[in-house]
């Protein structure tokens, strides 16, 4: 204890239960922050689906722009959910929306491939694109691998 308000820190127990109990001389803050952080870093990365919307009608840039958007979802280990959202009149040509969601799928096919085939669900035509590997995450977790932990070198 006089160590610990010698330096100016805290006296913090890591094992209580072990003969000897096993404390270290260590900044409280510091180390809650770290302990948190580590916890954060266990959790596995739950796959979110992410939404993309176009219209039968949509110009072929803005197109390449949802490519683009995709792709970068895709490479993130994300689903996305493509919805081609109809307008009344448009409901009478469904074949229009299915070519660009086929489209936007051939695109992005070696990224992801569709769970199944655009369906109209009332005015919205729904496909579902599953990512091919989970690369985002991998690389995420092996930087924080690399870090050390400054709790190690006291």
């Amino acid at each position: 204890m006089t160590k610990a308000e010698a330096v100016g820190l805290d006296l913090v127990l890591v094992a209580p239960n072990a003969e000897p109990p096993v404390a270290r001389i260590v900044d409280h803050g510091k180390y809650k922050y770290e302990q948190d952080k580590q916890k954060k870093d266990q959790k596995k990365k739950v796959q979110e689906v992410k939404g993309i919307k176009i219209s039968p009608v949509i110009a072929e840039n803005d197109l390449n722009t949802a490519m683009r958007k995709g792709k970068k979802f895709l490479e993130e280990g994300d689903k996305i959910r493509v919805v081609c959202r109809f307008r009344p009149r448009q409901l009478a040509h469904p074949k229009i929306g299915e070519d660009k969601m086929l489209w936007l799928a051939k695109e992005l096919e070696e990224y992801g491939k569709p769970d199944k085939a655009p369906v109209l669900n009332g005015r919205e035509m729904v496909m579902v694109i599953s990512p091919k590997s989970t690369g985002g995450s991998k690389s995420k977790n092996a930087k924080a691998e690399d870090t050390q932990d400054s709790s190690e070198e006291v």
